[in-house]
């Protein structure tokens, strides 16, 4: 490899999302020099596709009346069912209606209040909904799944691209350079500090070491471990935390926790917004049977995604799924909804089935069936976005474990995480860069680039019969899809650390049709296989030392959420030299809400068998042990102790 070299800047931003660009334009905006590095151009990042909206606490509607941040904390920590790190679930809560607001300043064409009657769906009947006059050209809210209240904000069905197209007008606004087309493959750091990132242009192959005060991780999920079976990107790789993995220092947090999204296009695994369940579409079985009534009779259709997930796969495993060729799906009604209201509120819906199902929701149901969506796990960070044991290096959004999600996202959290986590890590990216100088050598740079050199040219050198690397990643695929899905228990989770291993092996032994050293997808997919696997091995093996059932993590041997024994964060590292992740714990976090039945689903679990107080005596200290680093601002010091029961004692709310 003939062509490499040095770059230099105050921050280093890998990923040019939602969350990457928004923490980018707070350091900015402070007058340090940003520099992002992007795999696609940022318009094009998988931010674009979020369709249904962003969840903030406003009250502007009728049937979002009375919502407050206590209520979107109470939903928040019984969505995560437990694993949330609460204070960090108070400081987003309270963060979004700013951030929201922001977004409106910006140029995001919100949905607005329309005062007078409104025609809606709830609980599948039809109903009229006078808004007020005085509430006229406020932010509008839809229904989602898991929330006591309407509180999602949204831009019809486009939300993601609405969003996006804001933010990165901001980002050219404040001249933040963007590299595109540019993938980091590994992190330049020693001692516990890092310095940047190897970048390595897909266009030239060409690699530069890029060195930084601060780093930041925003490089999204990893669905595509899960092959075809997934509604990410083909971009989303798990790269961001591979390369934090690779360290060998840095944890991720809770890997095993992986969402489903209940209503994934069957069998394209598109994705078809939560919007749709909330303004009123309907699940049905093969008999047009309206079956989470009578499991969720409650919540119905818009339990939280987990619950519902379970509750499709159960319809599917017990012959209640409608047959296609390319197998049983169950169906997704919005014929009732109107042609109008689909058009004016769901029209990258419409968009999406007659592009890649041929049919109009309109006039036809809509094959549908749960499909990987979402990681809570990520790189373990403290409250300030800093990752555990590595100086200078951060994460936000997807990528990270910030954990305000715990074991199950509700719908609507994850748009909002990007753009709150963006600018509250973002402020203290800032804050670190100015306060600390970039004190390293040439000499570490040139050995993370010859290292990442020597990789490359071992990939391009290798020949014979060896494995091909498609077919090892679609081998991945089917292992992740089929024994660490929705429903898992101990053999299926053995056999897959086991075959996972295997593919880690063959990924060593795998040879290259191109042999290019340039832009060379081949070549560029190869360097990031190893990570794939190491983060599919992770998950499998978290969830089978997780003896318990919480959130999206459900096993069939052990049904029942365990908080005498499990509530506590799994943290995995990969040191070097080793063939498997090394897994440890720590508590969830400091505890204000106790934990109970979330409301819908399973009303059983066991309980924690110690007081609140006992268990947050332990927390900062247990989790100093595992790595964290000190925070602005002293643990705790977000928390909004008990606020949480004035709302939680309400008789009834607005639903």
């Amino acid at each position: 490899m003939k062509s490499r070299s040095l770059h230099t800047t105050d921050v280093l931003v890998i990923g040019g999302g939602l969350a990457g660009e928004r923490c980018a334009m707070e350091a900015a905006a402070e007058g340090l020099e940003v520099t992002i590095l992007s795999l696609v151009p940022p318009r094009r990042s998988h931010s674009c596709a979020a369709q249904g909206g962003m969840q903030a606490a406003l009250g502007n509607c009728v049937k979002g009346e009375g919502d407050n941040p206590d209520w979107h904390f109470l939903d928040t920590v019984r969505g995560s069912d437990w694993g949330a790190d609460q204070e960090v679930a108070r400081m987003f809560v309270d963060e979004a209606p700013r951030a929201v607001r922001e977004l409106a300043h910006f140029g995001v064409p919100w949905t607005r209040v329309r005062p007078g009657n409104n025609d809606y769906f709830v609980k599948g009947e039809p109903v009229v909904i006078r808004e007020a006059e005085e509430n006229a050209g406020l932010l509008m809210h839809r229904d989602f799944g898991g929330t006591a209240k309407w509180r999602t904000c949204y831009a019809s069905a486009g939300t993601g691209h609405a969003i996006l197209y804001a933010i990165d007008s901001e980002v050219i606004r404040l001249g933040i350079d963007v590299w595109d087309r540019c993938e980091a493959l590994a992190l330049i750091h020693e001692n516990g500090r890092c310095w940047g990132a190897i970048a390595r242009s897909l266009r030239t192959g060409e690699l530069t070491a890029v060195l930084a005060n601060a780093t930041v991780i925003a490089t999204g999920g990893y669905g595509r471990i899960y092959g075809k079976y997934t509604t990410n990107a083909t971009i989303n790789y798990g790269s961001g935390a591979a390369i934090a993995f690779e360290t060998g220092v840095v944890p991720l947090g809770n890997m095993e926790a992986v969402q489903f999204h209940p209503t994934g296009l069957w069998p394209s695994g598109i994705l078809v917004t939560e919007g749709c369940r909330g303004d009123g579409g309907h699940l049905l079985n093969r008999e047009l049977e309206r079956f989470m009534v009578q499991r969720e009779p409650e919540k119905q259709e818009l339990a939280s995604r987990d619950v519902v997930s379970r509750h499709m796969m159960d319809q599917i495993q017990n012959g209640n799924g409608a047959e296609s060729g390319y197998g049983p799906h169950l169906w997704l009604d919005l014929r009732h909804l109107g042609a109008e209201h689909l058009h004016q509120k769901l029209r990258e819906v419409v968009d999406i089935c007659r592009d890649f199902a041929g049919i109009d929701p309109a006039q036809s149901m809509i094959p549908v069936r749960p499909t990987q969506h979402y990681s809570m796990g990520g790189i373990r960070v403290n409250k300030d976005g800093q990752a555990y044991g590595m100086a200078g290096l951060f994460a936000a959004g997807e990528a990270a474990c910030w954990d305000m999600h715990g074991f199950n996202r509700l719908g609507g959290n994850s748009l909002a995480e990007t753009i709150v986590a963006g600018r509250l890590v973002g402020r203290s990216v800032a804050a670190f860069a100015r306060r600390e100088k970039l004190d390293t050598g040439t000499a570490l740079a040139r050995r993370f680039l010859d290292a990442c050199e020597a990789d490359i040219a071992a990939w391009l050198a290798r020949t014979g019969d060896g494995p091909r690397i498609y077919a090892i990643q679609s081998r991945m695929a089917e292992i992740m899809i089929n024994k660490v899905g929705i429903f898992r228990n101990g053999p299926d989770l053995e056999q897959a650390v086991s075959e996972l291993q295997d593919c880690l092996h063959d990924c060593g032994h795998a040879v290259l049709h191109s042999k290019g050293p340039g832009m060379n997808p081949e070549l560029s997919d190869a360097l990031r296989l190893q990570g794939m696997i190491r983060l599919a091995i992770t998950i499998a093996s978290g969830a089978l030392a997780r003896t318990e059932s919480r959130g999206a993590h459900f096993r069939r041997d052990f049904p029942l959420r365990d908080d005498r024994h499990w509530l506590k964060r799994t943290l995995a590292r990969w040191p070097a030299d080793t063939t498997s992740p090394r897994l440890s714990y720590e508590p969830v976090g400091l505890i204000d809400l106790p934990p109970g039945h979330r409301g819908y689903g399973k009303a059983e679990w066991i309980e924690l068998g110690k007081s609140l107080e006992e268990y947050n005596q332990s927390v900062g200290t247990l989790q100093d042990a595992e790595g964290r680093l000190a925070s602005e601002e002293p643990q705790g010091s977000r928390m909004s102790w008990g606020a949480w029961k004035s709302v939680a004692t309400t008789t009834g709310t607005s639903k």
